[in-house]
């Protein structure tokens, strides 16, 4: 019997307004059906990762690949990185030039299986100008070597301008309305199932105006995305403090402790390791809204697959597919307002789930 394909993907975690509702909802229908489209020839899930990243990352209007976020000297530094259920892992952080970062995460990925002839051990995170060497010296079809300038789209360039404006005419004490600003450092990424196996991967720009050779939590083993057999989830969020929970990690731990034990609801997880290992970390280095969305995907032997939304931003895109349903559905998840309070000392994560 053929094995079933199951594929989600996002567009972050932030603000997504109505204006640009649309065209968010049209990318992630794209990166479901590129995914599929390679069931015939795929041998694992990792492939199907790939192609819906990489879609993803083809959109100028997302913060990945072509319409990345600039950095302060207005260059594109892109994060990216894929993790198979067996461990297997690569990442790329702070390059320039390469069309798809996550298609050089994957070649990363594939060099760690390659015997050496000294016995030296493989990278799992290359960076800067050592991953686009590494694309050169290591070429595969797929890795599209590209001047960095291509990549800057017209909006994001648009921003950069706006908002270095307003970081050189604005005191420092005073930034005044930055929301907009801190609406627009989302990360995209996806999370599949299939042959009884699971991927999952990230992709990003990272922050507006971040400073150069900046990695994120895209390019950080364990913090943006992870896979371990029965699970693979996917990040977004604010990099530095996901990356200090290396929060897809301690996620794939507590799921795993939870299974030892004969019993594993994801939800209560989900909530406790964003609450825990998140939040409240967060909060104690004064961050007043820790930003993180989670995509979260679990599949046990014999059950069927199940997926996982939790955020504590406004918003968070996702859509799935399956290889019998092949049609995306696609949702821009938003949290309920609340009707009084500040919400200051009150964790505010919306958490929802679906059945494949």
């Amino acid at each position: 019997m053929p094995t079933t394909a199951f594929v989600a993907v996002h567009a972050g975690a932030g603000y997504h307004s109505l204006v640009s509702e649309e065209q968010v909802k049209k990318s992630l229908r794209l990166a479901c059906r590129q995914a599929l489209s390679v069931i015939s020839h795929a041998s694992t899930p990792l492939e199907l990762v790939e192609e819906a990243i990489s879609a993803l990352e083809n959109d100028p209007s997302l913060n990945a690949g072509h319409g990345s976020n600039l950095t302060i000297d207005g260059t594109v530094e892109c994060d990216a990185a894929l993790m198979e259920d067996s461990g297997r892992f690569g990442s790329v952080g702070a390059v320039s030039g390469i069309k798809n970062p996550i298609r050089l995460a994957r070649s990363i990925l594939d060099y760690s299986q390659v015997p050496d002839p000294l016995g030296r051990v493989p990278p799992l995170t290359l960076v800067s100008e050592g991953a686009r060497a590494f694309a050169q010296r290591h070429p595969r079809d797929k890795v599209q070597l590209v001047q960095p300038e291509s990549l800057i789209s017209e909006k994001a360039r648009e921003r950069w301008q706006h908002w270095k404006r307003r970081l050189e005419s604005t005191p420092a004490v005073n930034c005044g309305d930055d929301s907009d600003f801190h609406d627009i450092q989302d990360t995209v990424g996806a999370v599949a199932s299939f042959d009884g196996h699971m991927s999952a991967g990230v992709s990003s720009g990272g922050l507006l105006l971040k400073c150069p050779g900046r990695t994120g939590e895209a390019a950080v083993y364990g913090a943006g995305c992870w896979a371990q057999p029965g699970m693979a989830c996917s990040i977004s969020g604010t990099g530095e403090y996901i990356t200090r929970a290396n929060l897809a990690r301690s996620l794939g731990r507590a799921l795993a402790a939870e299974l030892r034990e004969d019993y594993a609801d994801p939800h209560e997880v989900l909530e406790h390791t964003l609450t825990k290992e998140f939040w409240d970390p967060s909060r104690s280095l004064g961050e007043h809204y820790p930003n993180a969305g989670v995509l979260l995907m679990t599949a046990g032997v014999g059950t069927r697959a199940r997926l996982w939304c939790a955020f504590t931003t406004p918003t968070m895109a996702i859509a799935y597919a399956s290889s019998t349903n092949p049609k995306p559905k696609v949702l821009i998840l938003r949290r309920p307002q609340k009707s009084s309070g500040s919400g200051n000392e009150t964790v505010r994560i919306f958490l929802t789930a679906f059945a494949l």
